[in-house]
């Protein structure tokens, strides 16, 4: 995109500083820092950047990166979203320049190695009727949440053997990775609490049931080298009557003792056993299932 001498006039902004009036005393023929940084962002179409994008674009070192980055930021024409991290907000954002991006362009740009899991995938996936307020990004490593828009940011670790099975799919301005959804059928039986509790994990799995493989399901379950991961992905197999073959094939591998619980959350009180998975069912059969009225 090419701005004519009109538009680049109404995107100009003052110098940073009187340092750094000679801004002002080159403006015939030469384009200043923060007007520069603008319309590369603009003619790129960059919604999302970091604060090293910005040094090369400007050419500058960084400390006069940080004032333009800053100075933008007070006339709301970027947005950090974290330490290093900016969004641009476009002219066209309008007088109160509210403006925000999608949050798969967020996390593309927050670690080197992460995806987009739990809660978050089962919604990209369509696995489930709930709208999260929360993006969770798994990684290797631990990060700080944080806030940006309408969206909370929480990172959830998982050891180097759990971590796998993120998938890169295309967003607006490139690429970002999530879990698959057979990964995110094993995340959720692993932590079941960053994916709304036991009844949403089954709901999942209901609702992809179709579009899963299964035995890939499995073998990531088998991977992750958790008992109770498969005695839940067996038990819930069961009860939902999905794929019996594999369920009783689940019965079949799993040490039945200790016996371990449905969720660690659950809050039923009068529980009860299943022998065949090596399971304290701390759910009621209706409160686990409720769902399938509606």
């Amino acid at each position: 995109m090419r701005y004519s001498n009109d538009q680049r006039a109404r995107m100009t902004v003052p110098a940073i500083s009187k340092k750094h009036s000679q801004y002002e005393a080159k403006r015939v023929g030469e384009i200043r820092l923060p007007e520069r940084l603008i319309l590369e962002l603009a003619e790129k179409k960059i919604e999302v950047f970091r604060s090293e994008d910005a040094k090369r674009i400007l050419q500058a070192d960084g400390p006069t990166t940080t004032r333009v980055l800053r100075y933008l930021a007070g006339k709301r024409r970027v947005e950090r979203i974290e330490r290093g991290k900016y969004m641009f907000i476009p002219e066209h954002a309008g007088a109160d320049l509210q403006w925000t991006v999608d949050s798969t362009q967020v996390v593309s740009h927050l670690m080197d190695d992460c995806y987009m899991g739990f809660c978050s995938a089962m919604s990209y996936w369509g696995m489930t009727d709930q709208i999260p307020y929360t993006v969770f990004v798994v990684s290797t490593k631990m990060k700080r949440g944080f806030d940006f828009g309408y969206m909370r940011y929480r990172f959830v670790k998982l050891s180097k053997k759990k971590f796998f099975g993120g998938v890169e799919r295309k967003c607006e301005n490139g690429t970002f990775k999530i879990s698959s959804r057979e990964k995110t059928i094993v995340d959720g039986l692993m932590h079941p609490e960053y994916c709304g509790m036991m009844t949403e994990v089954s709901k999942m799995m209901w609702n992809a049931h179709e579009d899963v493989n299964w035995q890939d399901v499995l073998n990531m379950a088998k991977r992750v080298g958790i008992d109770v991961v498969l005695k839940r992905l067996g038990y819930l197999l069961s009860v939902l009557e999905i794929e019996e073959g594999m369920a009783k094939k689940i019965s079949g591998m799993i040490k039945k003792y200790p016996y371990q619980r449905l969720d660690k959350r659950g809050i039923y009180s009068g529980h009860t056993y299943s022998k065949e998975y090596g399971l304290i069912i701390n759910y009621r059969n209706r409160e686990l299932l409720d769902w399938m009225d509606y």
